[in-house]
């Protein structure tokens, strides 16, 4: 019995530890559009992220990305029910649906790479999505208009074309930090 408990522990340990592998391996996501990108512009958003950055650090695209996903899990709970999706907005009602994370991450992310004057090359855009398992569109499988479409973020090098796919959501409920994107 310790043995199978210990094969039982090591087991699911292992899938914690390689979730974002087999979530990146699993699923992925393409683009039907790209939702309105808003800019920040109220007091208490910027303050929000201003009070969350280490005034030591000199931050670079990756930890700009990290700290974006910290900043949206620690300030937005998932409802499923209507909400905003300005952030300007979303900073009072501290709730969203995907559509409100996208946005808000991609405001954020965008505010901090114009800070740090990161804006010239790279730009985060909240994007509708579809999410694909397995190469098959899920979302044809739900009648339910909340589940028509799942919007995530591309944060891309506008030179180089490198893009960074983000699903601010998804991260807030299993610490997944990046996503497989198809272009």
């Amino acid at each position: 019995m310790k043995n199978l408990l210990l094969i039982f522990f090591v087991f699911i340990t292992v899938l914690f530890l390689s979730r974002g592998f087999l979530f990146r391996e699993l699923f992925s996501y393409k683009s039907r559009g790209e939702r309105t990108n808003y800019w920040a512009t109220d007091s208490k958003l910027i303050e929000l992220i201003e009070k969350n950055i280490d005034k030591e650090t000199e931050y670079e695209v990756p930890e700009i990305v990290q700290l974006t996903l910290s900043i949206t899990s620690n300030h937005l709970a998932f409802t499923s029910g209507k909400n905003h999706k300005d952030p300007n907005n979303l900073v009072s009602s501290n709730t969203a649906h995907c559509v409100g994370y996208a946005s808000f991450f991609a405001t954020t992310c965008n505010y901090l790479l114009k800070k740090y004057n990161l804006n010239e090359n790279w730009i985060a855009k909240p994007q509708i999505g579809q999410l694909y398992l397995f190469n098959t569109n899920i979302h044809e499988y739900f009648d339910a208009s909340f589940f028509k479409d799942h919007d995530f973020v591309l944060v891309t090098n506008k030179e180089s074309a490198e893009v960074i796919s983000i699903d601010p959501s998804i991260h807030d409920y299993f610490l997944i930090d990046k996503v497989t994107f198809i272009k």
